[in-house]
């Protein structure tokens, strides 16, 4: 049976939508209104969420008719619903098939943790080699803007986040000899697929780069950026066939890094990651992560995760982006955002909920603008790594996207959704980590806000310190 590969971005260009508040009120915002269910938009969607009977038993390997009732589903103000705003993932693909924890254990094509195959590996961005010195240009945004100067994160912090979002699992650096990047004998290219033109480029882009690993020189294909954001790009899947070749004897699992831009297929824009489940490697970029690229891409600081449930900022996201689409056919009948449910919806008496926690240290920090310190921008940019690399190494584990609850493990189609996703997996993928890892719930949440509570100059880190100690009942 062939595995699945798993996108985590989907590829394509990032609309230049309006933002959904003015910038001088999206600014202001004080997040006071929290939505945890289904925004409006969902119900033009076609996407049905599991109902709470589906959702608790989802966590569970027992079921009602063999063992009696399950547990009943876990508060809204822990775990919210999907956003479900326009263009996000389970918009586009609202069919996307859930997958509980009893499923998931059954996966034939699912790889075990055992104790011979048990560590989770992390190989740092290739060295750049004295004969592809041009590469140095390539991991730098083409804008005007500040960029150059934001040092990218840090590799050991990537591991260290790795190391208790996965605990239980030894998480190593890949040992040497480390990846570089050599020359590889080939002919300039600046020809775009499929007859697009490109822009006459500073320097050749060679059609092919030498990945060197420890047995071998693999060639790696690369093209022109096709949006002008970096000046030339790495093929995915050839990275993704490297990193199986380096795949150590007793690696569970391997993540490869790399600074440069990717793409996959001919019409794609960028990706952003991808792993080849069934072969227990990632690949992710860390590129369009720079907060350098935030305004183009749309990305939100004010309302990013948990701030995305903002109840103002889900209701006008909602009602900007459809304002501005053509009506869709067949389409159910549009509710009303309703401000009572919201109020129900959130948490004005309940203080002390993780959500709410998370939104309070959330506000605690100053917002990061372009002026930040190149310290702040940089931990903005691991905070979005880290999500990622956690994300990624999820489908190694057997983890399909998640239908169920806001959660890591959810698809996203953009960079703006990327920015709206918790860091957290919901009870379902819970209970699949934990079970592979023979870790403890409380356990690993410690061993999170030990990393969290080191990082607490960026929102994410500090939020998800908020909702941890929350979850624990120390906040």
């Amino acid at each position: 049976m062939t595995v699945p590969d798993y996108v985590l971005r989907l590829p394509g260009p990032i609309e230049s939508l309006p933002s959904p508040l003015p910038p001088s009120k999206s600014m202001d915002c004080k997040h006071e209104t929290l939505i945890f269910e289904l925004s409006s938009h969902a119900s033009e969607s076609e996407y049905q969420r599991p109902d709470p009977t589906k959702r608790a038993s989802a966590s569970s390997t027992s079921t009602a008719r063999k063992n009696g009732p399950v547990r009943t589903d876990v508060p809204s103000s822990t775990f919210p619903a999907p956003l479900v705003l326009p263009d996000d993932a389970l918009d586009i693909d609202p069919r996307c098939p859930p997958q509980s924890l009893r499923s998931w254990l059954r996966l034939k094509d699912r790889n075990e943790v055992t104790s011979d195959k048990n560590v989770i590996y992390v190989a740092g961005p290739p060295e750049i080699g004295s004969d592809v010195d041009l590469m140095r240009s390539w991991s730098i945004p083409q804008t005007n803007d500040r960029g150059s100067d934001v040092p990218p994160p840090s590799l050991d912090d990537v591991v260290d986040y790795l190391a208790a979002f996965y605990h239980g699992l030894p998480v190593k650096v890949l040992p040497p000899p480390k990846l570089s990047f050599a020359n590889w004998d080939s002919t300039p290219s600046t020809k775009r697929a499929k007859g697009k033109t490109t822009k006459p480029s500073k320097a050749s882009i060679p059609s092919f780069i030498g990945l060197n690993t420890h047995t071998e020189c693999v060639r790696i294909r690369t093209r022109p950026s096709l949006d002008g954001k970096f000046a030339a790009q790495l093929n995915l899947d050839d990275l993704l066939d490297a990193a199986i070749s380096i795949l150590p004897e007793d690696a569970y699992a391997l993540l490869l890094l790399v600074n440069q831009d990717l793409y996959e297929d001919d019409d794609d824009d960028f990706v952003c990651g991808r792993a080849y489940g069934g072969s227990r490697v990632a690949v992710i970029s860390t590129a369009r992560y720079n907060p350098t690229l935030d305004q183009q891409a749309n990305v939100e600081r004010v309302h990013a995760w948990p701030a995305s449930h903002c109840a103002l900022y889900v209701e006008e996201t909602c009602r900007t982006t459809n304002a501005s689409l053509p009506p869709k056919k067949k389409t159910k009948v549009s509710r009303q955002y309703d401000h009572d449910q919201a109020a129900l919806s959130s948490t004005p008496t309940d203080i002390r909920s993780p959500m709410q926690q998370a939104i309070n240290a959330y506000q605690s920090l100053p917002l990061i603008t372009a002026s930040s310190s190149a310290k702040t921008l940089t931990s903005l940019w691991l905070s979005r790594v880290c999500r990622t690399a956690s994300h990624e190494l999820g489908h190694c584990f057997g983890m399909e996207h998640c239908v169920y609850y806001a959660c890591v493990m959810q698809s996203t189609a953009s960079l703006a959704e990327d920015a709206r996703q918790p860091p957290y997996l919901c009870p379902v993928d819970l209970a699949k980590m934990l079970h592979a890892t023979g870790s403890t719930a409380e356990a690993r949440y410690r061993t999170l806000l030990a990393f969290c509570n080191r990082h607490l100059d960026v929102q994410m880190f500090a939020a998800f310190a908020g909702w941890i100690g929350a979850v624990l009942g120390e906040e």
